[in-house]
Formats: C-alpha cells, sequence, structure tokens
C-alpha cells in the first residue's frame, strides 16, 4: 500500500470510528463534509486530547479538539450526566482522553496496519487552543469538523508523516 493510500484509509477509519464509538457511547456527531479541509481549521477550542501514532512507516497525531458546547455534551453523553463538564475538574477531561482512545484502537484495528500503536493520551484545557502543525516536508496534516448534537463542534485534527 502506497503511502497516500495508506493517509486515505487512516483518515477514513479515524472519522467513521469517531462516528460509530460516538453513537456507542449516546454522542451523535455528524461530519460536516463541506468543511473538511487539508491543515488545521480549528476555532474557540477550549479542550483537546492529544494521541500519538507510532509504527511501521506511521507516524503522527490524532487530536479531538471541542468548543466548550462539544466539550459539556461529550462529558455528559460519555458519563450519563454523572460527571460535571468542568475543563478544570481531571475527571471530566478524562473523559475526552477517554474518547480519544476509543476512537483511535477502533480506527487502527479497522485499518489493519500491523505494527501500529498509540501513545497515552496528553490532555489540554484552555482558551482557544490552537494546533500548529509541523511544517516539515512529507507531514500531512487534515481537518475534520463534527457537529455535536444538540449543539457544539468536535474537530478530529489528522497529522501524518507521509514519508
Amino acid at each position: 500500500m502506497g503511502n497516500m493510500d495508506k493517509l486515505a484509509v487512516l483518515v477514513n477509519m479515524f472519522g467513521s470510528s469517531l462516528i460509530s464509538v460516538g453513537r456507542e457511547v449516546g454522542l451523535e456527531v455528524i461530519l460536516n463534509k463541506s468543511q473538511v479541509s487539508q491543515g488545521v481549521r480549528v476555532a474557540s477550542v477550549c479542550a483537546a486530547s492529544l494521541i500519538g501514532i507510532v509504527g511501521s512507516g506511521v507516524q503522527g497525531t490524532v487530536i479531538i479538539m471541542l468548543d466548550n458546547a462539544g466539550f459539556e455534551a461529550v462529558v455528559t453523553a460519555m458519563s450519563g450526566g454523572m460527571i460535571k463538564p468542568d475543563t478544570g475538574d481531571g475527571v471530566a477531561m478524562s473523559v475526552v482522553g477517554e474518547l480519544s482512545n476509543m476512537v483511535s484502537g477502533r480506527a487502527l484495528i479497522q485499518a489493519a496496519l500491523p505494527g501500529v500503536d498509540v501513545t497515552p493520551p496528553q490532555l489540554l484545557a484552555g482558551e482557544n487552543i490552537q494546533n500548529v502543525p509541523n511544517q516539515a516536508p512529507g507531514i500531512k496534516c487534515f481537518t475534520l469538523p463534527f457537529g455535536v448534537q444538540p449543539t457544539g463542534t468536535l474537530y478530529l485534527v489528522l497529522s501524518f508523516n507521509a514519508e
């Protein structure tokens, strides 16, 4: 499989995994296909979970980034309303980390790439978190924006070395 084919498989697998995992945990996410883009295009992000992807021929990062309403929807859905959505609370933030673990695990299993693993999630909270993509040759970034029901936005930002 060529490197660009591998990238296409990874982008598709992560997008579909987010939708299916979301459905399983009671979170409805809808891909805004018209706003899918190369590069990083996010706005008003207050929480993020970053996972590294490492292994045979694939290196990169997968970041779930959420605006305030998206963060509230994710924490409420995944905790059954038992955890207050507060970015200052480590337990509430760990919910976002768990979502990124579940999505990454499912995507990599579906992509059937042998020898590829994930790092533990790094959790970030604050106002207007930005992702500055690596500008090295061969690095490809993609932003998949999802609407989170009833309101909110979740950005799936994928960055892979295509070399």
